[in-house]
């Protein structure tokens, strides 16, 4: 009997199966498997034997038609819900069912124009054909519409004949104009905002709907958040067994707590805060084995106390993920009679909470630290502007007496926590937020940068040391924990912002490994300089999206190896999750977490991952609305501004004033074929040469302002704007490659070839 031929190549090893696999952008084939590592005959067998066992073991997935896959790979067809706009004004999508939908990976999806359709509004349902970019990044073509339930619309209702009206949608993504008639009117009044329901199988011209809601006046200065309220699905009133569990809240007695009530923790907070969960306090460690260093206490609102695992106020708490916070109210994630009132640290008055006692060394260091539950009185409520002027010579009469004992020392141990921070290399993007000032009406009356002082950088510094101790002391005992994970950058992000900072004329060697100090050398290149804002706008944009889940990956942004949020659960399910696992694994209670929760870490942590995410648009949505209302006034005037985005359509200009984007469409620029490159941030003539990139300075005629869409539209003009943050000589050349630029126009198969034959020329 002839003896079988021995292999050329070994049989692989399970991890080089399942790296051959996480290195395709889409699931493999089996045939496909099986050739690559040059397996026949009875290897096949052994090949499917392997794959089962991987899959058994949760390692991978088997998708349709023998198509094999790690567990966090997006199959090629998918189902993906339309989730909003990039920076760019691109249309992302999520995966709405499947594993990947149930894991905490954040993908981003852009989704290809559908060529003469209607893109799709937001919260649709598609299916889609993807393909892999990088990383976590694919880009999806729309194979079809998916039926279901309709999408629910914020719009201003206008009556144009009796027994009929029209609705314009408040999303700028919607374009239709719905009709509706007088039985499906539901009485609303002219310029009245009001939630409908697209009705479909209608077979007129007009898409048509009926009325689901009236929200009120659409000239009221509270339509722009109810707008947000209503399109975000944000819920202002709470269930009655919710309410009835807050309403019978009540002091907590010292019992077996810690009395801190005679040491003089301090609450600071912006002007404007309604809601006090974090007091502080500092002081020289009188241990000689630690000269120089520091004794900090972080005391922080013990909600767990009120809030009872699988309450009602806890299940709405879940539901709703976080407080939303909007120019003129708050959607707390707690009722009132909790978030302002028992939960709230006020001053003089006695409040439970549960404290991170903190020793550092004289560098910042973190040594040591212990949490126990503890019984407080606030001394002093303060805000960032009083306790800055204090530290710079000027106290008031609330703060001259904290001055001593309590300010100078909280202002050293920032100083020595800053000196950490910067020793780490954490990132540190100097980003301007808009805030919207309003008069006793609510009306707007201005948009402000939001001051940025050294009392700010305090709370930051302290909160993120204490949200580094509970972290620590979960991860030490084995507990579970829902980490706030940031992942680093993916690298084709990071190759593409290389090529544009090289572009700028900055060193930045390809293939340096993918560290926060990598970007801080880059931001310490430009500091001053006309391109500091746009380089620290390109390294923002290069970083993933944190999100909260139970496996510690640590967080890049910071240069941390582990962290997790602890100091706000008044505003953040996750720090409450947290609260609950400190309690429980130091015995602090019976309120603790329970067994069983632990193991729907990984689902929540998705859900409330998603319910931030929401209120953050819901959040940007209703700052563009207020911000275009203000600006309705100036239609027509000249503004500085600069390049913020570069898309397909157009550009997108931020004023130097009001911070306000808009855009600029495509077709108001001078006459041209402009491609979109994508790699550089710019849109390019072909024909003429113009350039228009990311950062440079332009001036800008207002041409529209739309408070109901929140959208401003404007056009270039002719003055001057200020300096180009691009040396001089850099302009990009239109390639000879891909172009994305405006879709032609219909024409003659004859002219088109006549066309095509003077480009060659």
């Amino acid at each position: 009997m002839t003896a079988p031929a021995p292999r050329k190549t070994p049989l692989p090893t399970r991890e080089q199966l399942l790296d051959y696999l996480r290195d395709s952008a889409t699931p493999v084939p089996h045939r496909d498997l099986a050739r690559a590592f040059g397996l026949h005959g009875a290897d096949r067998i052994w090949l499917k034997e392997q794959l089962r066992a991987l899959a058994e073991n949760g390692l991978l997935e088997n998708h349709h038609d023998k198509h094999h896959a790690p567990p966090d790979c997006l199959p090629p067809v998918t189902v993906l819900e339309i989730a909003g706009q990039d920076e760019d004004g691109e249309v992302l999508a999520r995966p709405v069912s499947g594993p990947a939908a149930e894991t905490s990976q954040v993908w981003e999806i852009l989704l290809a124009p559908d060529r003469g359709g209607q893109p799709p509004a937001l919260g649709e349902r598609i299916l889609a054909r993807l393909t892999h970019l990088a990383g976590q990044r694919y880009r999806a073509s729309i194979i079809r519409r998916l039926g279901g339930a309709a999408r629910r619309l914020v719009g201003r209702y206008e009556r144009v004949a009796k027994g009929s009206g029209l609705v314009v949608p408040a999303d700028r993504r919607v374009k239709e104009v719905y009709r509706v008639r007088e039985a499906n009117r539901l009485d609303a009044d002219e310029g009245e905002l009001v939630l409908i329901e697209p009705l479909r199988g209608s077979r007129r011209d007009q898409d048509e709907a009926r009325v689901l809601e009236r929200l009120g006046s659409g000239d009221s200065p509270k339509a722009y958040s109810l707008v947000a309220m209503a399109e975000y699905g944000l819920r202002d009133l709470f269930p009655k067994e919710a309410l009835e569990e807050a309403n019978t809240a009540g002091p907590v007695p010292l019992g077996d707590r810690l009395d801190l009530r005679d040491l003089p923790l301090i609450t600071i907070d912006g002007a404007d805060a309604r809601d006090f969960d974090d007091a502080v306090f500092a002081e020289p460690d009188p241990d000689p084995a630690n000269p120089g260093g520091f004794r900090i206490l972080v005391a922080i609102a013990d909600v767990a106390h009120y809030v009872r695992a699988n309450s009602a106020l806890d299940r709405e708490a879940r539901k709703r993920g976080n407080s939303t916070y909007f120019p003129d109210r708050v959607v707390p994630m707690l009722p009132e009679a909790l978030s302002n009132g028992w939960c709230s640290l006020k001053p003089d008055e006695e409040r439970p909470c549960l404290v991170a006692e903190m020793w550092i060394d004289r560098a910042g260091q973190l040594k040591r630290h212990h949490f126990q539950r503890a019984l407080m009185r606030s001394a002093a409520r303060l805000t960032y502007e009083a306790v800055q002027e204090a530290i710079d010579g000027h106290p008031d009469a609330l703060t001259e007496p904290l001055l001593d004992p309590v300010l100078r020392p909280l202002h050293a141990a920032c100083k020595a926590l800053d000196e950490a921070r910067a020793a780490r290399s954490s990132l540190d993007l100097e980003i301007v937020e808009r805030q919207v000032v309003l008069d006793a009406e609510d009306r707007p009356t201005g948009i402000v940068p939001r001051a940025r002082l050294a009392s700010h950088r305090l709370i930051e510094l302290f909160m993120v040391t204490a949200n580094v101790a509970a972290a620590e002391t979960l991860e030490a005992k084995r507990q579970a924990c829902m980490y706030r994970v940031h992942q680093p950058p993916d690298a084709a992000k990071v190759e593409a912002l290389g090529e544009v900072l090289r572009a700028l004329g900055l060193a930045f060697a390809k293939g340096q490994p993918i560290r926060p100090q990598l970007f801080c050398k880059v931001l310490d290149q430009v500091k001053g300089s006309a391109a500091a804002n746009l380089v620290g706008e390109l390294v923002l944009r290069s970083q993933s999206q944190a999100f909260y889940a139970p496996d510690n990956e640590g967080h890049f942004g910071l240069a941390l190896q582990r962290y997790a949020h602890f100091t706000s659960p008044i505003r953040r399910y996750a720090d409450l999750l947290v609260h609950r696992a400190l309690i429980g694994l130091l015995e602090l209670g019976p309120d603790g977490l329970a067994g069983e929760d632990a193991a729907l870490f990984a689902e929540w942590g998705a859900s409330i991952s998603k319910c931030e995410r929401r209120s953050a648009m819901a959040e940007r949505d209703t700052l563009d609305r207020f911000t275009a209302q203000l600006l309705s006034k100036e239609v027509g005037s000249m503004q500085k501004g600069r390049i913020a985005g570069v898309a397909r359509f157009g550009l997108f200009v931020r004023l130097a004033e009001s911070g306000a984007d808009g855009l600029v469409p495509i077709g108001s620029l001078p006459d041209d074929r402009y491609e979109h490159d994508a790699r550089l941030h710019a849109l390019i003539g072909r024909r003429w040469g113009r350039v228009y990139r990311l950062g440079e300075a332009v001036m800008v005629r207002l041409r529209e302002a739309n408070a109901l869409t929140g959208s401003l539209i404007m056009e270039l003009t002719e003055g001057e704007a200020g300096p180009s943050p691009w040396p001089r000589g850099s302009a990009p050349k239109p390639s000879n490659g891909p172009r994305t630029r405006r879709p032609p126009q219909r024409r003659s198969k004859a002219k088109g070839r006549q066309s095509r034959r003077k480009d060659r020329r």
